[in-house]
């Protein structure tokens, strides 16, 4: 019979960790005060962090602590003083997006694992493969993932997978999402989502929700999650109540141990602990409609349960004891919990002077096991004859095994790293991407080093290919066709934005180039993406000009273009009419949404059937030239999505004559 998977449940606090020991959790992961993608849930302090830990422990439930945001240089050593008192605390393992922040974890503190967060991305076996050369012993799966993808995954790969089974779903592919931090200053990168993809847009007229989906819930699916192999279920929800951690564990709990899917009543249910006008399983079942889309509504909110207050853990964990209390002889208290023992000495028992200690006496001052989590099962205790002990000696001895038996391994670290900025001069190119061929105007075939199309968009015109954002296995055979005829009508040039696409591109010999999707922040990260053959790399979009400059490394910086905001596996361009054109099928369409203030943000197809958010505002530096060269940023990379090739011609004459481009425009902070 296979193996159950783990059972994996959020806390933001205290009370919720002991919610989801109460449920029947196998592991919780929770956030400590810094550097964690649910920054404004209560979270935990160092102290809190090693008291929790010791009491999960106890109960043989697992700890992982969530360092999964962005890290900049100048915080690097804060992050691994956090990594550092994590591990001290007893950790199992931390759960990290930054592939910089990873790698100087895994140096630092190499007996620690890793699980790579799904911010960080990974959808597929070549991603797996590249993060454990960087330390990583899991990989978080995207949710967009397919029971297909999954079943494969688990089959072929060398990496556990964590899978999401319940809780809210976030509408971009995690890691890619910049609508928060572009639009509104609060990035999800950073922890700090504003959740945008919540509010109502116009549409015709017309307000709707074409970006709220619906909470998951893989319920029904248990048996095919466990028949898949599938290393741990996670449940989303460290913004929760304790009460919502226990009841949602419980549920799941009791499916994992009868191995069966959920019933219609415990769908019910789970609604009606929370749900945002029920749930959806599209992404699993591998089917994206309308029926994902979800809000909470008054309805959902008057069906929501009454649930009991969460009071604290009640279960106990049973343990054995076995007491040896001789004159002449130390004494000695063994206290038994699993296959774990400990034993514990103290102070000699001298002969007694007047009464004798009983037996009964002995018991009942070990058994006063009241405020632990233990229960006593079994006690044995050797008395030898006619001896006396202090009761407070006694008690010592009980409280000091108890003591032991929920310690934490004391671990060693080594020495700190530092920053690692590769020595690298920057190059001096002008690179740019177009959304379709016909942008493409003489003058920008003249003023850039390398321009780049989309690979299913590829007609030979241009140097250079821009990877697909995502490659799951079952798309990678088609992407591969792609890449061999995108090499026979002359491209040159890749430009990467997953590093589970790696080993296609090199298949075919292109220069590898690295894009803004890596989310280089830190020079850690450039570092890692030379030493796996990415010689330069598009940094980050939420970097400030003397982060940039402080980069390290061979990087350049989008001086021109909307920033890609959200990448979405869902088609919104369906719920906005069409996104094929009824007079020509083979042409895709394009849409617009509109925000509460009118801003309008343009939406494209991207390969199949995914759709790419544009920001409103392109961002400009034509008329800041000197502020890049001020701060060391030589290469730069132009985006052109809804421009013509007029607008492109502007553009290029506004960076040639250093002048605005006319308009409002949105600047690379100082």
């Amino acid at each position: 019979m296979l193996n159950l998977p783990e059972l994996l449940c959020p806390a933001g606090s205290r009370a919720a960790l002991e919610a989801a020991i109460e449920g029947g959790a196998d592991a919780i992961y929770f956030g400590g005060s810094l550097f964690n993608a649910r920054i404004n849930a209560k979270n935990f302090t160092d102290e809190d962090m090693r008291a929790s830990v010791a009491i999960a422990h106890a109960y043989g439930v697992k700890c992982y602590l969530t360092l999964n945001t962005l890290v900049y240089d100048r915080e690097l050593s804060l992050c691994l003083e956090a990594a550092k008192n994590a591990y001290e605390a007893g950790v199992d393992a931390l759960i990290v997006a930054d592939l910089g922040v990873a790698s100087a974890i895994h140096e630092y503190l190499p007996d620690l694992p890793l699980h790579a967060s799904t911010q960080a991305s990974g959808h597929s076996v070549a991603a797996a493969s590249e993060l454990r050369k960087l330390g990583f012993s899991r990989m978080v799966m995207a949710r967009e993932a397919s029971i297909c993808d999954i079943r494969k995954f688990c089959k072929t790969a060398d990496m556990e997978l964590e899978v999401f089974v319940h809780g809210a779903l976030c509408v971009c592919h995690s890691g890619q999402c910049l609508f928060s931090s572009m639009v509104g200053g609060r990035s999800g990168n950073r922890g700090e989502c504003a959740q945008p993809c919540r509010l109502p847009f116009s549409v015709s007229g017309k307000d709707c929700y074409p970006l709220s989906l619906k909470d998951l819930c893989l319920a029904p699916h248990i048996p095919e999650l466990i028949d898949a192999g599938v290393s741990s279920l996670k449940i989303e929800g460290r913004m929760k109540s304790p009460e919502y951690v226990l009841a949602v564990t419980q549920v799941y709990r009791k499916l994992l141990d009868e191995r069966r899917a959920a019933t219609p009543d415990e769908i019910k249910y789970l609604e009606g602990v929370f749900s945002r006008s029920g749930f959806t399983d599209g992404y699993f079942k591998g089917k994206t409609n309308s029926s994902m889309l979800g809000v909470r509504s008054e309805s959902d909110k008057s069906r929501t349960r009454t649930l009991d207050t969460f009071s604290g853990i009640t279960r106990k964990i049973n343990i054995d004891m076995s007491a040896r209390l001789f004159a002449g002889e130390p004494s000695s208290l063994t206290v038994t919990l699993g296959e774990a023992s400990v034993t514990v000495t103290g102070d000699a028992p001298t002969v007694a002077q007047n009464r004798a200690m009983t037996e009964d006496e002995v018991k009942k001052n070990l058994s006063r096991l009241g405020g632990t989590p233990y229960s006593l099962r079994d006690l044995d205790v050797a008395l030898g004859d006619n001896i006396m002990m202090p009761l407070s000696r006694l008690n010592a001895l009980r409280r000091e095994a108890l003591a032991a038996l929920g310690a934490t391994e004391v671990r060693q670290t080594g020495e700190m790293p530092v920053a690692r900025a590769p020595e690298r001069t920057r190059s001096a190119e002008r690179t740019a991407r177009f959304a379709f061929p016909d942008q493409i105007s003489e003058k920008a075939k003249k003023y850039f080093d390398i321009l780049y199309l989309p690979l299913d968009r590829y007609n030979g015109q241009t140097n250079g290919i821009i990877m697909p954002p995502v490659i799951f296995d079952r798309e990678r055979e088609k992407v591969r066709s792609m890449l061999a005829r995108a090499k026979e009508l002359g491209a040159e040039h890749i430009l990467i934005g997953n590093i589970g696409h790696l080993g296609l591109a090199r298949e075919f010999g292109f220069s590898l180039h690295g894009d803004f999707r890596l989310n280089a922040a830190n020079s850690g990260t450039v570092a890692e993406l030379e030493a796996l053959g990415i010689p330069d790399v598009i940094a980050s979009t939420e970097l400030t000009l003397p982060q940039l400059r402080d980069l390290g490394g061979d990087v350049s910086a989008i001086v021109y273009g909307r920033v890609p905001l959200m990448l979405l596996e869902k088609c919104v361009i369906c719920e906005l009419g069409s996104c094929r054109d009824k007079n020509d099928p083979k042409k895709l369409c394009a849409a617009k949404l509109s925000d509460r203030m009118g801003v309008s943000f343009p939406v494209f197809r991207e390969g199949e059937h995914r759709n790419v958010i544009y920001n409103s505002l392109p961002t400009s530096m034509s008329d800041r030239q000197d502020d890049l060269a001020k701060y060391k940023i030589s290469s730069r990379h132009f985006i052109f999505s809804v421009e013509s090739p007029e607008t492109v011609d502007s553009v290029i004459n506004a960076f040639e004559e250093q002048r605005g481009i006319g308009g409002k425009a949105r600047r690379i902070a100082k």
